[in-house]
């Protein structure tokens, strides 16, 4: 992965080129209602603070677990038996960027959505919390922390989450085989190229037309900018957004002309 400099340095080049984020510049008339409806929607919804309270709770908890890892690897982490504090610290989706994925779903109204990539369940809340009437099928390798998200969403009291842990080499294609066409994807899992274009590839077999990609930390590493280049320039993709350190994918036809765009957030 990157390190912390060369990361700022990327992310100034970005900030620098990017669109502004406040739609002008923008002649995308989808591209601009994202921004206008769900980028820049600044509103505090109650879903937000019992989410926050599990953060809060995860980043004191001082338990020990044992983790296996069947993806690139912490950054920080290097061994099995983990801190469930520092690995909260390290792998939770910052408040930020798991209310958008939350406004995403409540703006566009996903009915089935699949995350790679549990963790100890915020995101996952926050993607069921978007819209109740939603499936979320999240998988989640380690047992273990599989075990906490499940704590969590009893917590939400959400009862539309879906928790399969395992290798998602076996996991995914069994579940893409006894779910609905997914409407919207995200993706924040084995952060590698190879497989996270696999992962692009089985789930574009079983997409329609309106199915959003969602894909975490496209900028970690030359490997993932990589994976994200490629999917990107891939004949099915009309539109991309990249936000730095989460990235919007979208096969939709009627979007004509392959567009790709770079906005602050």
């Amino acid at each position: 992965m990157y390190t912390s400099f060369q990361l700022a340095i990327k992310y100034l080049q970005y900030y620098c080129t990017a669109y502004n984020g406040r739609g002008h510049g923008i002649h995308s008339p989808f591209v601009f209602d994202f921004v206008k409806q769900v980028l820049n929607d600044k509103k505090e919804y109650s879903a937000y603070k019992p989410i926050e309270n599990i953060r809060r709770e995860l980043l004191r908890d001082n338990s020990s677990i044992e983790v296996e890892d069947f993806g690139a690897g912490s950054a920080v982490i290097k061994t099995n038996t983990r801190v469930v504090s520092k690995i909260a610290a390290s792998s939770l989706k910052p408040r930020k960027y798991a209310q958008l994925l939350f406004r995403i779903v409540q703006y566009y109204k996903p009915g089935t959505i699949v995350e790679l990539g549990t963790s100890f369940g915020t995101t996952t809340a926050y993607l069921a919390s978007g819209n109740p009437g939603a499936n979320v099928y999240t998988l989640e390798g380690a047992t273990e922390i599989a075990a906490i998200a499940r704590r969590n969403f009893d917590k939400c009291g959400l009862k539309n989450i879906h928790l399969s842990p395992g290798n998602f080499d076996k996991t995914l294609p069994q579940l893409l085989a006894t779910i609905a066409k997914p409407d919207l994807v995200y993706i924040d899992g084995n952060h590698r190229r190879e497989p996270t274009l696999w992962y692009f590839e089985q789930f574009l077999q079983h997409a329609h037309p309106s199915t959003i990609f969602i894909f975490d930390d496209i900028h970690w590493s030359k490997d993932m900018e990589a994976a994200w280049n490629t999917i990107c320039s891939h004949p099915q993709v009309t539109l991309s957004i990249d936000l730095f350190f989460i990235g919007l994918v979208f096969i939709n036809p009627d979007f004509k002309v392959k567009q790709e765009f770079q906005i602050r957030y």
